[in-house]
This record gives structure tokens, C-alpha cells and sequence, in this order.
């Protein structure tokens, strides 16, 4: 991609108009050299540049714009649309340590990958979060702020960044908040229905309350999650193949602090010190199929294992997937710490 967008500080303005319409992304990259990102031409620098008197044959480097914005390779999708929008630019160069220009983030790329129309996204928001104490007094745990920015708003920009364009969210307690906040989605780049709970139906009896047409598998997701999570992989792993649901799951660790010790009445079998336990747990998504929305009851409190267990007792099919990247569950006030960098 840094090849189409990008001209050299000894090439000229004509070249430069061949990389606006090659690279389709409405900035230049110059790089000098040493390889390194020099400053950009905007289409609307290279108009400026004509009007005071520039050529086609003109040399780039009197024109180049050197006050930039640019990102390193590992800031995530949700900060770098957050920059966007902040600062009214819809490109974003990728530059590291050393200065080299590494490719381009586009909006239209950082708002919307492959569109999936037939999986609409159900985020479970409606808790209290009483676990993080006086936090949630006056806003629901979803609309805690991580980095300057509700949980909710970063899991729904995720979740539209990789193409989810109906999203359902479920809302009791403070609802009213999230719903002022998020309107019907347009500004994040899909469209928002609420599953309004008269009380607080679960972490899944609010799917009693979705619509009867869903197109396809609907992704479930706890609305207290801070994650990076590759959503398009968890869908396509489900589609794939044949179970009616698909846990995310991922590996904890815990390192016991203590000597353990295996026992059978008051005889020692087995000495361990400080052993680590690893587990596979639920990431709080799943995928699931239409037909096992019809199964959860109406109007009451109802968890998500419970629909899972039901599925595996009538001998379905239900294969868990291990979603990758950054996955934070911030229901405990140590996770939030976590996810707010330690503060």
C-alpha cells in the first residue's frame, strides 16, 4: 500500500497527482532519503499549491506539509477512530521508532471491514456492576470509562469495525444512559435497537426480547468487555462448521502463591510448591444459532450457560473457538484497574 500513496521529496507535482488518483486515499506520503516519513500533500494542499503558482514539473519539497499526525504500527483500531474523529481527518499515516512510514490507516477501513449482514450482535449491558461499588452509582458498569472512553462505545466500534452493522443492546439499570449516548448507532457506523428490560433479565434473557427474523447466527457478547478480540474469526470459525453454538473461550493461568498439597484422608500423595493451574474459561462471546433463541424463556432471569447446557444435554453440537488478541473482563474493580493502565 506505501508504494501507490507515497512520492519521493526530489519528484514533482505531477508525480504527486498520480499517487492521489493510484492511492485513492486523498493524501501523499513524501518520504526522504533516509526512507523516512518527510510530511504529506492532502488534495487540498496540491489545489493550494496550483493556485499559488506551482507546475506540473514543480519540485514536491517547497509544498510538503510537515505538521502531521501519525501513529505507531500498535495503536488499536478503536484509538486510532478516536484520533479521527478528535482531530476531523479521515487518514492517518503508520510511522515507527525510526520514522519510517509503514502504510496508511483509511476511515472507511478502520470503520467497516467485510460486511456481515446476516450476523446481528447482541451486547448484554443491562447490569449494575455492583461489584465495582460507588463506580456505578450514577452510570452503568458498560459506560465506566476506560481511557477517556465508555467500555460500551469501545466494544461497539470494535464489533462495527469488523463489519457488524445491527447491533442489539440490552439495557436495565441507567438505560437511559446508554441510549443518550448512543442514539441509533449512525455515529459509530451501524444501527442500534434496544432490548429494554422491565428488570434485569441475565446475562441471556434479553435475547427473549430480539425480533423473530434474525438472518443468521447472532454474536452475544457481555457488554463489560475491553478487547481486541479477531471477531471476524470467531464468526467464520462457527460458520465453518456444524454446532449449533460457538463458545470464545481463552486460556487463564494462575500462579498458586502456596505449596500444595494432594491428600487422601491424612495420607500425603503428592507435594507440588507453588504450582501454575491453567484453565480454558468463557471470554463472554458466543455465537449462536437462531433456533436457540426460541428456547429462552420469556420474562426471566436467564444465564447463557444455562442455554448452552440445554444444548448439550439434547446431544448439539458446541465447540468453543480461542479468541486472540487483548480480552479484559472489567466486572471486577482489579480487571478495570488493569484496563485503565494501572490507575
Amino acid at each position: 500500500m506505501i508504494e501507490t500513496c507515497s512520492v519521493r521529496l526530489q519528484d514533482t507535482m505531477k508525480d504527486v497527482l498520480v499517487a492521489l488518483e493510484r492511492g485513492s486515499s486523498q493524501v501523499v506520503l513524501v518520504i526522504d532519503d533516509r526512507n523516512r516519513l518527510a510530511g504529506i500533500l492532502t488534495d487540498g494542499d496540491v489545489r493550494r499549491a496550483f493556485l499559488k503558482g506551482a507546475s506540473l514539473s514543480s519540485p514536491v519539497e517547497p509544498h510538503v506539509n510537515s505538521s502531521f499526525i501519525a501513529v505507531d504500527p500498535r495503536v488499536g483500531r478503536v484509538d486510532v477512530l478516536e484520533l479521527m474523529k478528535a482531530r476531523r481527518i479521515s487518514v492517518v499515516p503508520i510511522v515507527d521508532e525510526g520514522g519510517t512510514a509503514l502504510g496508511i490507516h483509511r476511515l472507511h477501513d478502520v470503520v467497516r471491514a467485510e460486511r456481515r449482514e446476516n450476523n446481528w450482535a447482541v451486547v448484554m449491558a443491562g447490569g449494575r456492576g455492583t461489584r465495582l461499588g460507588s463506580l456505578t452509582d450514577r452510570v452503568p458498569k458498560p459506560m465506566v470509562r476506560v481511557a477517556g472512553r465508555p467500555i460500551l462505545e469501545r466494544l461497539i466500534l470494535h464489533l462495527a469495525g469488523f463489519g457488524v452493522e445491527r447491533i442489539f443492546v440490552a439495557i436495565n439499570y441507567l438505560g437511559h444512559v446508554v441510549e443518550e449516548h448512543f442514539g441509533d448507532g449512525h455515529q459509530f457506523g451501524c444501527s442500534i435497537s434496544y432490548l429494554r428490560e422491565e428488570r434485569y433479565l441475565g446475562t441471556g434473557g434479553a435475547l427473549s426480547l430480539l425480533p423473530d427474523n434474525a438472518p443468521g447466527p447472532l454474536l452475544v457478547v457481555n457488554g463489560d468487555l475491553v478487547t481486541s478480540a479477531d471477531i471476524g474469526a470467531l464468526l467464520r470459525f462457527h460458520e465453518a462448521h456444524d454446532q449449533v453454538a460457538t463458545i470464545g473461550v481463552r486460556s487463564y493461568v494462575h500462579n498458586v502463591p502456596f505449596g500444595c498439597v494432594e491428600m487422601d484422608g491424612d495420607r500425603v500423595l503428592r507435594f507440588e510448591e507453588k504450582p501454575t493451574v491453567r484453565r480454558i474459561v468463557n471470554a463472554g462471546m458466543y455465537v449462536i444459532d437462531p433456533v436457540l433463541v426460541s428456547r429462552v424463556p420469556k420474562d426471566e432471569e436467564f444465564q447463557m450457560p444455562a442455554l448452552i447446557e440445554d444444548a448439550l444435554r439434547r446431544g448439539e453440537s458446541v465447540r468453543g473457538h480461542e479468541v486472540q488478541g487483548d480480552w479484559i473482563d472489567v466486572g471486577q474493580r482489579d480487571q478495570l484497574i488493569t484496563a485503565r493502565g494501572g490507575v
